[in-house]
Formats: C-alpha cells, sequence, structure tokens
C-alpha cells in the first residue's frame, strides 16, 4: 500500500513542534502532533502505528483533517452535540466554594444531601438535585 505523501508548511512545523514540547494538552491532540511530525520526516505509517500504538485509523484521519482544514483542525477535535450544560460556570463555582467551606453545625463534613440543600437557597439553583 502507498502512503500518501504529507510535508508541513514552515509556520505548521513550528507549531507542532511547539505543541509537542509544552503547555498541558489532551494526550489524543498530543499524539496527532506526534503522528503530523511523522508523516513529515516521512516515516511509514506501519512505525507510527508500532511507536505510537495508534492504530491505522488515527494516522488516516490526522492526515485527512490536516490536509482538509490545517494543523488546527488536525490537532484538535470539533466540538461535539451533547446535552447543554444546566447551570453556568458561576453556579458550579458557588457550589465548590460552598464545599470547600465549613461544614454546616452539626456536621462533620459536607454530604451530598447538605449540599443540595444548601445549593437550593440560591435563587439560581432552585431546581438542583442530588445528580446534578
Amino acid at each position: 500500500m502507498r502512503q500518501t505523501e504529507l510535508s508541513l508548511n514552515q509556520r505548521d512545523r513550528r507549531v507542532v513542534d511547539a505543541f509537542r514540547s509544552k503547555g498541558l494538552h489532551r494526550a489524543r491532540e498530543f499524539k496527532r502532533a506526534h503522528i503530523l511530525a511523522a508523516l513529515d520526516r516521512q516515516v511509514p505509517e506501519r512505525q507510527i502505528m508500532e511507536v505510537l500504538n495508534v492504530g491505522r485509523t488515527a494516522v488516516w484521519r490526522t492526515r485527512a483533517a490536516y490536509l482538509k482544514g490545517g494543523v488546527d483542525c488536525a490537532l484538535h477535535d470539533e466540538p461535539r452535540p451533547g446535552k447543554p450544560k444546566r447551570y453556568e460556570a458561576d453556579a458550579e463555582a458557588q457550589i465548590t466554594a460552598l464545599a470547600c467551606s465549613a461544614p454546616p453545625a452539626g456536621a462533620q463534613r459536607w454530604t451530598i444531601a447538605l449540599l443540595t440543600e444548601a445549593a437550593r437557597r440560591h435563587p439560581q439553583m432552585t431546581g438542583i438535585s442530588r445528580e446534578t
């Protein structure tokens, strides 16, 4: 099977090298950066699969994403559809702050039931339950 040639331009090569060398990234994105770098150096697919412990489709999809949309498209996932968040970030931060504060009188620590009861007192979180 013949491997499709991939050659990164200078800017993309710098982006991939910087991505690989510093910062906190998801493991999936980190592997994609390694795949792009290996493809740029003309490393055979089989060797990429063995060394990086990825499947053939990961190599194919990374290459196809780069050819279609560039380095950012190849490295990062598109947002996935899903259920919208029920509460805003500030409501989540309030609950986190509440859980980190001292427990109510008569309790040694915060429980889910106590957190739910305390959170329901806030006007933004009247519909909160132990499952949310």
